[in-house]
């Protein structure tokens, strides 16, 4: 699952790399103007979902309703992510994962796309979530991930921004689900700016992990989640 904004140039990077074994392959565009749709149809077989609404979350969150497959892998559009390592995600799984979480930060990981600013914000809100929700994570706020169909409505992505790689974290972690870390290398952007905005996304992730902290769902009291 792709969610794309005038990532034309660097589809033909992109999609010509993701496995032949995958069920299918979604395109959630948010009204591109760069014939993004069209390029993609070109390079390989797709199916598009068209979100009307702004952000990273209301695309993925489009782009789940739309999915067949038995598990659903997320990643980004921009080049930064390699199709070839989502056999390590997928393997996760099957081995008995419920989520597996791509961390630029273990062993055989890197980055090349982070800031120094950047990467210190994601260890503090990393940080943060171990501190408020247990576990030993290494990287929070890293799109390369995937998890299970069927947990879709247990997630029940509800944002529409770039807080939604926390929202699914902190969720399936109050929802008890096993979560695995693997290792990933995330390389710079080949073409084209982030739409990412360090303080106003990272203001969001904050108050993303600290309502789900403070705030239970209706799920969670009826089941007795803490």
């Amino acid at each position: 699952m792709i969610p794309t904004l005038n990532e034309a140039k660097n589809l033909p990077w992109l999609l010509p790399r993701v496995p032949a074994w995958a069920h299918e392959i979604i395109i959630v565009d948010g009204r591109s103007t760069d014939g993004t749709v069209e390029i993609a149809r070109k390079l390989r077989d797709v199916k598009v979902v068209m979100e009307t609404r702004s952000g990273k979350g209301a695309a993925l969150n489009a782009g789940f309703g739309a999915a067949t497959g038995d598990i659903i892998v997320m990643l980004d559009a921009d080049g930064s992510m390699a199709p070839e390592e989502s056999i390590l995600f997928v393997g996760a799984l099957m081995a008995g994962a419920d989520v597996a979480k791509g961390s630029r930060f273990v062993q055989s990981a890197g980055t090349d796309d982070m800031s120094y600013f950047r990467m210190f914000g994601n260890w503090g809100l990393t940080q943060i979530v171990r501190l408020l929700y247990g576990g030993a994570w290494t990287d929070l706020c890293y799109g390369y991930m995937a998890f299970w169909t069927k947990h879709v409505p247990t997630l029940n992505c509800d944002c529409d921004g770039f807080e939604i790689e926390t929202l699914i974290n902190v969720r399936a972690m109050k929802a008890r689900l096993r979560i695995v870390e693997v290792p990933s290398f995330e390389a710079s952007r080949i073409v084209g700016l982030s739409n990412l905005r360090a303080i106003p996304d990272g203001w969001r992730v904050l108050k993303t992990i600290v309502r789900e902290r403070l705030v239970p769902r209706k799920s969670e009291i009826a089941y007795g989640h803490p």
